[in-house]
């Protein structure tokens, strides 16, 4: 294989595991990274950051492989996943679930290094990052099931820093389904049109018109149920009132991107949905920075 063959290869691979636009494993990474930070009370080690770091990419890089191969027929109806390249054949359907099963044993790889409580986590939510793409034949919500997927990366932080799953972490673990319905629900409204001629299941087309506000009111519990959480973890601590002052600046940046967020689907245009989509992932990285700087 020539070097123009092999580079040609390397571009369709890495449009296959999404690395541009990067936002698909920075929801991921964002609330995970900042889970583990709460568990660990602070700065939680190399070890720990490089796995929660990196394992968040390489699991959705999987799951974006069994999602193309799931959904390569109707990928070609769809005017924003038409040139996919498991959909246009460049990549074939064995190929690309082996690159996925590469990504997703080197995920689980990782979670052998830290304890069997993580072990344990990372198994259901491999599973449920399979059956989600099939979620959407079948289930009004699908996106609820994307975010299941993504809140085991809190329970897996949790684990690994103590050992355990307390109640704060089964909680942001309902939370980052929240969060999920929200964003991926703009998502979809850009996919509305199409989604509704070939017959699939999203959150954009169970809520109808109510889809602005309920996106609205998504972002909103799961700020409030992280600042809960975090205020409650933060006063127990007895931390002085300079961490309490980063995280409420961290909560009003998300709060302003909130309403800035609004103001792009407000009216319902693909640009729009898709523009908030793309920066929506700025909204859990705003918590995450408040917790870091607090708990520095």
């Amino acid at each position: 294989m020539t070097v123009s063959a092999l580079r040609e290869k390397l571009s369709l691979y890495l449009d296959l595991i999404r690395v541009k636009p990067p936002v698909g494993w920075l929801l991921l990474t964002w609330p995970t990274l900042a889970a583990l930070w709460l568990a660990a009370g602070g700065w939680p080690g190399w070890h720990l950051f490089m796995v929660f770091a990196l394992g968040p990419f390489l699991m959705h890089s999987a799951g974006c492989c069994i999602n193309d191969v799931a959904d390569r027929e109707f990928d070609r109806h769809v005017k924003r996943t038409l040139q996919r390249p498991v959909t246009t054949g460049r990549i074939s359907v064995p190929e690309a679930l082996a690159v996925g099963a590469v990504l997703a044993l080197a995920g689980l790889g990782m979670a052998l290094t830290i304890n069997w409580q993580t072990v344990v986590c990372a198994v259901p939510a491999l599973l449920s990052m399979i059956v989600y793409p099939y979620s959407k034949r079948w289930f009004a919500m699908p996106q609820a099931v994307l975010g299941a997927s993504f809140g085991f990366g809190i329970l897996m932080a949790y684990t690994a820093a103590q050992g355990r799953l307390p109640l704060e972490a089964i909680l942001l673990f309902f939370s980052a389904i929240i969060y999920t319905l929200g964003y991926d629900t703009s998502y979809a409204m850009v996919d509305r049109d199409d989604d509704l001629k070939i017959g699939i299941q999203t959150s954009a087309i169970t809520l109808g018109r109510m889809d602005v506000a309920a996106i609205t009111g998504f972002y909103a519990i799961f700020l409030l149920a992280w600042l809960s959480i975090i205020a409650w973890h933060f006063i127990g601590a007895g931390l002085p009132q300079r961490s309490l002052l980063w995280l409420c600046l961290g909560f009003a940046a998300a709060v302003v991107q909130v309403a800035w967020h609004y103001t792009l689907i407000r009216r319902r245009t693909r640009e729009g949905c898709h523009r908030a989509f793309l920066n929506s992932h700025w909204i859990s990285s705003a918590v995450f920075a408040g917790i870091v700087i607090g708990l520095a």
